[in-house]
């Protein structure tokens, strides 16, 4: 019998291949071989394909069946390409037309009773099959609303491998259903059902530190936070999501294709509309952090958080490996994991938010109970922070109780989430104005060049800066890192450029002596 062929789609990181898969049902002695440079888990697939097609009520070629997957270089792992295998073995076995089973993309892992299970990593398969000019995919109905978010593919959602055979039989491709609804659900709110999503109005006798995560929601810095246990850190840093502005369709897809590889993404929401939130606990490792694996290679917390936050809640307890491991991801807005076999670069721009204690006992420390560490300890324990990491976060601040004379005082300056979101998108806005025609969104993302050349400021706003680099205070990099937030300054308030007030401002941010 000729050979038959479907298609698969095999992926690297974010990134898909579209593979090729041939089935051939020859002479010789009954068995299953699978060729192409195959995983464990997709070595298996001959079990598991061989039960779903007996299972579903069809004959199992008494003959010697080869199934090879192209191109045979390219690594092979996961299960995702059961459903291609399967449809590939009946058309060789002729069981279904050979001719209408070429051109759709298949991806599902078959249960054992012929179910079409839902996989990892649709939404990027999908995006990889429309690049290659796929017009169909057939994937699980739990997949569905996820595929259908790749525009121009007609996405065909199977329960079972029968009725997708059925459907072949009875009138080839065109018989086939097509989801027809392809809009996204809208997301529901933030926060478990019933209580209320996290807002800036939550937190009082903070001011500076409310206005410091204004200014980093503004421009996309990263923010440092110290302080003693119940000054809000934590609360903090959980609000500043609420302060971002929505994720347009590009960043939602990409964002989305990231959770979708990870297998984090919420079955209830096929797209991630808003940014993303990721707190590892200070026990994580450097995989976990910046993503990698022995076999199947996946995204770490910087990738989880890509368009988002990514927050270090007592940061100096973190292993000293796992924190400088962020200051590369920092810099280029991307990290690689390489192996022996594949090298995958996964995107990872991301606002980093450190909170730590100022000392390693972590009580709280009142006149009538003060805290017993010696100086030295204190030392020892915020040195766990290295100079390059710090060096890397715009804004500092220095959090202190607040007595109940203040709480009640700050209750009538407090704002809401809503609020604060509207000025920083008005500053993002301006943003985008000054950098129409480049490929920078923020001003956290400007380049040193840019900010020593198109975007300097005025040589009087830049006298504060020059003092401090000549006495030491600022490097290289800390100016670059004012001017970036001097920007973000001017942007908030209506400036065309930074002045000296922007400048000052943004320096004492910088130092966190604001």
């Amino acid at each position: 019998m000729p050979v038959a062929r479907t298609r698969s789609v095999a992926l690297v990181g974010v990134s898909g291949h579209v593979v090729e898969v041939e089935a051939d049902v020859g002479h010789g002695i009954a068995g299953v071989s699978l060729i192409g440079m195959l995983d464990t888990a997709l070595s298996e697939a001959r079990d598991r394909v061989r039960s779903a097609i007996v299972n579903s009520r069809y004959a199992w070629p008494d003959a010697r069946v080869t199934v090879s997957l192209f191109p045979a270089s390219l690594p092979k792992r996961g299960s995702l390409f059961d459903l291609a295998i399967a449809v590939a073995l009946l058309g060789a076995a002729g069981l279904v037309p050979r001719k209408e089973i070429s051109s759709p993309i298949y991806l599902g892992e078959l249960g054992l009773d012929g179910t079409v299970r839902p996989v990892r990593g649709v939404l990027p398969a999908v995006v990889a099959a429309a690049e290659a000019g796929a017009s169909s995919v057939v994937v699980p109905m739990a997949n569905a609303a996820e595929a259908a978010l790749v525009p121009g593919v007609a996405v065909t959602p199977v329960l079972t491998l029968a009725e997708l055979v059925e459907s072949l039989r009875g009138g080839g491709q065109a018989s086939m259903p097509v989801l027809a609804d392809t809009s996204p659900p809208p997301a529901p709110p933030a926060g478990p059902p019933g209580c209320p999503a996290p807002d800036l109005s939550d937190i009082a006798g903070q001011a500076v530190a409310r206005r410091a995560l204004e200014v980093c929601a503004a421009g996309g810095h990263n923010l440092w936070m110290m302080g003693q246990p119940g000054t809000g850190k934590t609360m903090l840093a959980e609000r500043l999501p609420t302060l971002l502005p929505r994720l347009d369709r590009d960043q939602a897809l990409e964002v989305t294709a990231i959770h979708s590889v990870a297998g984090t993404l919420p079955p209830d929401r096929p797209m991630l509309a808003h940014p993303p939130f990721m707190a590892p606990h200070h026990t994580a490792t450097v995989a976990a952090i910046v993503g990698g694996g022995s076999s199947v290679i996946r995204p770490g917390a910087v990738s989880l958080a890509h368009r988002g936050v990514l927050f270090l809640d007592e940061a100096p307890e973190f292993p000293a490996r796992v924190l400088d491991s962020l200051r590369q991801p920092l810099e280029s807005g991307q990290v690689t994991v390489a192996r022996a076999a594949v090298t995958v670069t996964f995107p990872a721009r991301f606002m980093l938010v450190l909170a730590a204690n100022p000392c390693p006992c972590a009580q709280a420390s009142t006149p009538e109970s003060p805290c017993r560490c010696t100086p030295t300890q204190r030392r020892r324990y915020l040195a766990r922070l290295s100079g390059p990491l710090l060096d890397r976060v715009d804004v500092k601040v220095g959090l202190t109780r607040s007595t109940r004379r203040e709480l009640l005082a700050d209750r009538q300056f407090i704002e809401p989430s809503e609020v604060v979101a509207e000025r920083v998108l008005l500053a993002r806005e301006r943003t985008l104005a000054r950098l129409r025609g480049t490929p920078w969104r923020c001003n956290a993302e400007v380049p040193s060049a840019a900010l020593h050349g198109a975007f300097r400021p005025a040589s009087a706003a830049m006298s504060p800066l020059y003092r401090c680099l000549d006495t030491g205070e600022l490097s290289a990099r800390g100016l670059d890192r004012v001017l970036r937030l001097s920007w973000t300054l001017a942007d908030l308030t209506g400036k065309p450029a930074p002045e000296v007030p922007e400048t000052t401002a943004a320096l004492a941010l910088w130092t966190g002596t604001e």
